[in-house]
């Protein structure tokens, strides 16, 4: 594995950092501790500019290279979770009930210790934009960041990101061209019925029944509306209603989850839901409204980015530990805001085995991180070279 000999000198400090960071976690924007350690590592190793504030709690740091260039944005998200920690690490969290359970933690110190090295060595043309993002999981830090103008007050031209899979083999890089991970928008169908006694359904309009109804039809949106080579997802994952086994209610309440990687798709099955639930809402003699939201958009990586960036993770990880077609995923990432205003490129991380992201068991491995760090230099002396004098 070749890591980049500097970056492995200090990848003790990159531990350091990020064992750090899993003690305090923060959830959403609301950073502020998190967002402090950042900017003293970044005084530290002598970046250039420090912007703070940015959606809240955000950082933008910039690093000058030797020449006039371009400027490449790295990306690296610093949310928890609301998870209760169960590693029994003696570094665990000491904020109840928040966790590092995604390595948001790991991301960070990747990017810190890139940017250690990005300030010591100056090998590139241009600059680089260090961004570090709040709310990833739940808020759309992203799309905040870009919102305020993040893109154009820095002049950043083409962003990147990396996120961190455990179960995948340990140092290989993941990407694809296109969409590589899906948009997520959730539906909440409340239904309005008239309840009575379980032993005289005929006096009432059951909203069971029809929540029973609703549920099954939703499926056929998939096998009956839905080309065949589109993947897409729609889970009803909530159905909540009655008291009692002798009480026909008066509501019924379903909630669920829909996964696109096409727009057009997206439309489609909102239409297809929006009539499906007054369609057999007024077939059972109840009332039905829909409450659809748009979440996070599908990540699209540009395919010259793309390939740009898989050739650099070979530099790293060899040719045999890069999958550059890799199957794209029905999780979100916020990180697509940033790529529908910039080409750039989305890469997962092989971190070996160890607990799922998202479980309370999740630690990130410190080990990856000198790998992960290398990727982001290597990207921005190869995509960047500096002009020889």
């Amino acid at each position: 594995m070749p890591v980049v000999n500097r970056i492995a000198d200090f990848a003790p400090l990159m531990t350091e950092w990020r064992r750090h960071l899993h003690t305090i976690p923060e959830l959403g924007f609301d950073c502020p501790k998190t967002a402090a350690f950042i900017k003293e590592r970044l005084q530290e190793l002598g970046a250039d500019e420090i912007h703070e504030g940015i959606a809240q709690t955000g950082i933008v740091a910039i690093i000058n290279g030797s020449s006039d260039g371009p400027t490449i944005g790295l990306r690296a998200d610093f949310d928890a979770l609301p998870i209760h920690e169960e590693t029994g690490v003696e570094y665990a969290s000491t904020h109840p009930g928040k966790m590092h359970a995604c390595g948001h933690d790991g991301h960070t110190a990747m990017l810190l210790g890139a940017a250690k090295y990005l300030a010591e060595t100056r090998n590139f043309a241009g600059r680089v934009a260090l961004i570090f993002q709040p709310a990833e999981e739940d808020g759309g830090g992203a799309q905040v960041m870009c919102a305020e103008g993040m893109m154009d007050r820095f002049d950043i031209a083409q962003v990147y990101g990396i996120h961190n899979m455990p179960g995948s083999e340990f140092g290989s890089f993941f990407t694809t061209p296109g969409p590589i991970m899906a948009a997520v928008d959730s539906f909440t169908i409340q239904i309005n019925g008239r309840g009575g006694h379980g032993a005289m359904p005929h006096e009432t309009a059951d909203p069971v029944v029809a929540a029973c109804g609703i549920v099954q039809a939703i499926q056929t949106i998939t096998s009956r509306n839905v080309p065949s080579a589109q993947e897409m997802v729609i889970s009803v994952t909530q159905i909540h209603t009655g008291s009692a086994s002798n009480i026909i209610p008066d509501t019924a309440m379903i909630n669920g989850t829909v996964r696109t990687f096409d727009k057009d798709v997206q439309a489609l099955i909102r239409k297809r839901m929006e009539d499906i639930v007054q369609g057999q809402a007024a077939s059972y003699g109840v009332t039905a409204t829909l409450d659809y939201e748009v979440g996070y958009p599908s990540t699209q990586n540009a395919p010259e980015q793309t390939a740009l960036a898989a050739d650099v993770a070979r530099t790293v990880a060899g040719d045999a530990h890069v999958d550059a077609e890799f199957p794209r995923v029905a999780g979100a990432e916020d990180f697509a805001y940033m790529l529908e205003e910039r080409p750039g490129a989305y890469l997962f991380l092989g971190a070996g085995e160890g607990a799922g992201l998202h479980h309370p068991k999740f630690n990130f491995n410190d080990d990856v991180a000198p790998v992960g760090a290398s990727f982001f230099v290597q990207l921005v002396e190869q995509l960047q070279p500096a002009m020889v004098k």
